[in-house]
Parts: structure tokens; C-alpha cells; sequence
């Protein structure tokens, strides 16, 4: 029974987090959809050159709810693919607390938050010139317009029913959006919790600690778990010196807190988000294997 309560407790505190993040985001998209369609676009495109590196710098801070915002915000196609992938792997969740409880020098902390903003920020620029070429190559158009009304018919938040020039009927639908996707995350986030403790703590950090390569690869794996868990297993075996600088980078890169299942939920092509999630796996885990081949520790 104690088991059960830890548990649930849990799933509703890392739900909890989120709230307030993704109230403020479906407030902001819905306000962009129904007041400022024009001016919404034309923002799109003077900032989306530069969305990797403001989404590097501000996935660093520690919170875990900035990545569902962002899944939202790629869902609606107000940021670029590049700025989803270098906010996933600059973000931040369980990791600054556990150095801070540790007593971790601050220069320690900020060595390792800038080498994931970095990654963050090369991988975002170096995706979306990709993408440019791709629709070169192509022939493709370059308009990727904002898709806000399509959360709107999959949520089924009745959007249109609102009156959308009150300021009630925007915080209406935001309202609705948000708890559509809090349930959501509270139920995955509760089997997730139930399944970690079925498989053990012990059972995760026996495994990370085989083979470098293989470690590098479980490190990945579990990164792509979206719970808070796996960033404190992985945390606590490399202050406890078990693994390597490289192999907690591989799974904290990979790691985007409930980013990648709120995309799942939000955003329609499943193909495409699974490419995305094999995406950061790969370029998570590579880092990871660079910085260990390159010797680098802290």
C-alpha cells in the first residue's frame, strides 16, 4: 500500500509541474490563433532562424515542463523542428537538484549544462539547415504555417463554439487543452511509475554498468523514458562514480522530461514522431560516445 501511495503521489507531483507551463503556452497559442493570424506568421518567420539557439539557452534552467510546451508549440508549428530537437536535449530536470543535494561545485553544473545547450544548439541549427536543403532539393515550399486550430479539432475543446473576442472563451479553451493533456500525462506518467518500481532501481544501474558501448546505448534507452526517474538513476551512478561523464550525458541528452509523450499526444503524424524520438536517441547517445572517446571529464 505504502508502494502505491509513493507512487501516485509522485505521478500527481510530476503532473503538477507541468500545469502552470502548459496553461501559459495554450493561453499564448490561443491568442495567437484567434487575435493575430497575420502577425503570428509573419513572427514565425523573422524567428524561426534563430529558435535552436534561444530553445539551447532556455532548456538549460531546470524544469521539465518547458519541453511539453515546446511539443505543443512544434505541434502547432510555431517553432522549427531544430528548436524542438535543442530544447529536448538541453533540458534540464532532476539533475540540478541531485548536484545541488551533493554539494557539487557550481563549476561542475555549468560545465555540464553548457555541454547540453551546445549540443542543443549545433544539433538545432545544423537540423533545420537540413530540412532547408531538403525542401530545396525538393522543390517544397518553405511556408510551414501555424497549425493551432488542428490541437483545437484533436483535443475537441469545441473552439469554435467560444467567442473568440472575449478574453473568457480564450482562456476557456486554453483551460480545456491543458487538462486534456494533464490527464494524459497523469495516467502514463502513473504506469510509468508502477513499471520502474516492478523492473527496480538496482536492475537499471546493474545494466548501465556493463559493456562502455552498451552503457551508452542503455543510458539512451532509458533517457527516452518520459519520467523523472530515469534522470535520477543515471544522476546518482555518476556521482557515485559508477558511470561515465559520457554515458550520464548519453541518457540526460536523450532525457526530455514528458516532452516527447505530450508530442505523442499533441502531434498527429505518429511516423514523424518516432522519427524524432530515434533522432535524439542518436544524436544524444553520439555525444555521449564522442565525449568519452575524446577523454573528457569533469
Amino acid at each position: 500500500m505504502e508502494l502505491i501511495i509513493d507512487v501516485v503521489m509522485d505521478a500527481i507531483i510530476d503532473s503538477l509541474k507541468i500545469l502552470p507551463f502548459l496553461f501559459i503556452t495554450y493561453l499564448l497559442m490561443e491568442y495567437l490563433e484567434h487575435k493575430t493570424q497575420e502577425f503570428t506568421s509573419a513572427v514565425v518567420q523573422k524567428t524561426e532562424y534563430f529558435g535552436p539557439l534561444w530553445g539551447g539557452l532556455i532548456g538549460i534552467f531546470p524544469q521539465c515542463g518547458f519541453s511539453a510546451a515546446a511539443s505543443n508549440l512544434y505541434a502547432g508549428r510555431v517553432i522549427t523542428l531544430g528548436t524542438l530537437i535543442a530544447i529536448y536535449l538541453s533540458t534540464s530536470d532532476e539533475m540540478i537538484p541531485l548536484f545541488i543535494s551533493e554539494h557539487i561545485p557550481a563549476g561542475v553544473m555549468i560545465k555540464v549544462l553548457v555541454i547540453k545547450a551546445v549540443n542543443g544548439i549545433i544539433a538545432g541549427f545544423v537540423i533545420d539547415a537540413v530540412v532547408h536543403w531538403h525542401h530545396l532539393t525538393h522543390n517544397k515550399s518553405f511556408d510551414d504555417p501555424v497549425q493551432i486550430n488542428a490541437l483545437c479539432e484533436k483535443e475537441h475543446c469545441h473552439c469554435e463554439e467560444d467567442d473568440h473576442s472575449g478574453f473568457m472563451g480564450i482562456v476557456k479553451s486554453a483551460f480545456i487543452h491543458t487538462i486534456h493533456i494533464f490527464t494524459f500525462v497523469f495516467i502514463l506518467t502513473l504506469i510509468l511509475g508502477f513499471a520502474i518500481e516492478i523492473i527496480g532501481a538496482d536492475t537499471l544501474s546493474a545494466l548501465l554498468k556493463t559493456n562502455p558501448l552498451i552503457s551508452h546505448l542503455l543510458a539512451g534507452l532509458i533517457g527516452l523514458i518520459p519520467n523523472c526517474a530515469p534522470s535520477v538513476i543515471i544522476t546518482t551512478l555518476y556521482l557515485d562514480k559508477m558511470i561515465t561523464l559520457g554515458t550520464m550525458m548519453s541518457g540526460l541528452l536523450v532525457g526530455a522530461g514528458i516532452g516527447l509523450l505530450v508530442l505523442f499526444r499533441v502531434n498527429d503524424s505518429k511516423k514523424e514522431n518516432i522519427k524524432i524520438a530515434i533522432l535524439l536517441f542518436i544524436i544524444g547517445t553520439l555525444s555521449g560516445i564522442a565525449l568519452d572517446a575524446m577523454g573528457i571529464s569533469i
